[in-house]
């Protein structure tokens, strides 16, 4: 059985949400910063008229920090089905997977990191974390 793929950059490893979770992908929104909130929330943004919480995964996966120039993208999901945008580096391409390519996040991640995954697909050239959109945005 094979899932289709929305991938995304985070600190050099490539990342996925199942196509189904995604609503749209953005770059270049304004986030509107909020005082007091923990660091994984980056802000809200304002996405024609509804207003969503931005996520930053970097944060969230206890990666190091962005280079302040280099603007984020975005990956509009819907978890309930409320949107919720998460801040990634870069987006890649929509790519198929199979069950058989699937096995659990790999030894060498260790807390939020792995908390966070349902685990791993091998690729061709690299590994395809998969990304838990409902335990990454609920945490």
């Amino acid at each position: 059985m094979s899932t289709r793929m929305v991938t995304f950059t985070l600190d050099g490893r490539l990342y996925g949400v199942d196509v189904d979770a995604v609503q749209e992908v953005l770059r270049g929104q304004t986030r509107t910063r909020i005082p007091l909130a923990p660091g994984t929330l980056a802000g809200l943004i304002n996405l024609r008229g509804q207003v969503l919480s931005a996520i930053d995964l970097r944060v969230q996966l206890e990666l190091p920090a962005r280079e302040e120039e280099v603007e984020p993208m975005l990956v509009v999901i819907r978890v309930a089905g409320e949107p919720v945008a998460l801040l990634v580096d870069t987006i890649g391409s929509v790519v198929d997977v199979d069950t058989d390519q699937f096995e659990p996040p790999p030894d060498t991640l260790s807390g939020n990191s792995r908390e966070l995954l349902l685990g791993a697909y091998k690729l061709d050239s690299q590994l395809l974390l998969a990304l838990d959109v409902d335990r990454a945005v609920a945490a």
